[in-house]
Formats: structure tokens, C-alpha cells, sequence
């Protein structure tokens, strides 16, 4: 199951998967929409992996542990957190609005595009 989750409600995500180990926002964006604009970790981990390379690179990531994907409004992300889904992954948001929305609700010192 995929769990959507506007960016305020993170922290009440992490908290609900705080038993199934630390949270990991996944950012499926490409380097140059994340050096336009980035989260920061708070209270969890960070990874950026962009979308087209999640395959090659699913060995990086643990089924096991809660995952959050982000990219710029919600589509991509929601991509990855079906396939995440479908590869056995357990814990898997999809982070609604992506980094639009997280500026808009969370941090307007994140640029937005």
C-alpha cells in the first residue's frame, strides 16, 4: 500500500514507521532540479536517486525500511512508490505536491519552479 502524505504531515508519518527504522525521503528528480532546489534532513535520511536510474540502483535502498519518494509536483514519485511497491518494499509514501508543496508547507526558503 502507498501511502500519500502532504509534506506538513511527514513528521506525523515518521513518527506512525518510527518501528520499522528511520524514514528515507526518496528524491527521484534530476541533478539539476535538485541544484535548484533541495530539502533538507530532519529527522531523516536523505537520498537522491533519479528516477530512471532506480533500477540499476535498488540495491541501495532497503525493502524493509519506511520509504518517502518526492520529485517537483507528485507523478514521478508516485511512479517510483508503485514500482517500490511491486519490488516487495513494505513502508512506501508518496509525498503529495513534492518539493512545490514542501515549500509551500513546510520550508518557503525552498525555491520554487
Amino acid at each position: 500500500m502507498i501511502d500519500h502524505v502532504p509534506p506538513s504531515s511527514l513528521s506525523d508519518w515518521q513518527q506512525s514507521k518510527a518501528a520499522e527504522g528511520q524514514v528515507t525521503v526518496l528524491d527521484v528528480r534530476e541533478p539539476a532540479e535538485l541544484a535548484t532546489a533541495s530539502v533538507q534532513p530532519d529527522g531523516f535520511a536523505l537520498l537522491a536517486i533519479p528516477m530512471g536510474e532506480i533500477p540499476a540502483r535498488l540495491g541501495e535502498l532497503d525493502p524493509a525500511q519506511p520509504i518517502a519518494c518526492l520529485c517537483h509536483h507528485g507523478a514521478r514519485s508516485m511512479r517510483v512508490a508503485q514500482f517500490l511497491v511491486q519490488q516487495g518494499f513494505e513502508h512506501v509514501a508518496n509525498i503529495s505536491g513534492g518539493i512545490d508543496a514542501w515549500s509551500l508547507q513546510r520550508d518557503p526558503s525552498i525555491p520554487r519552479y
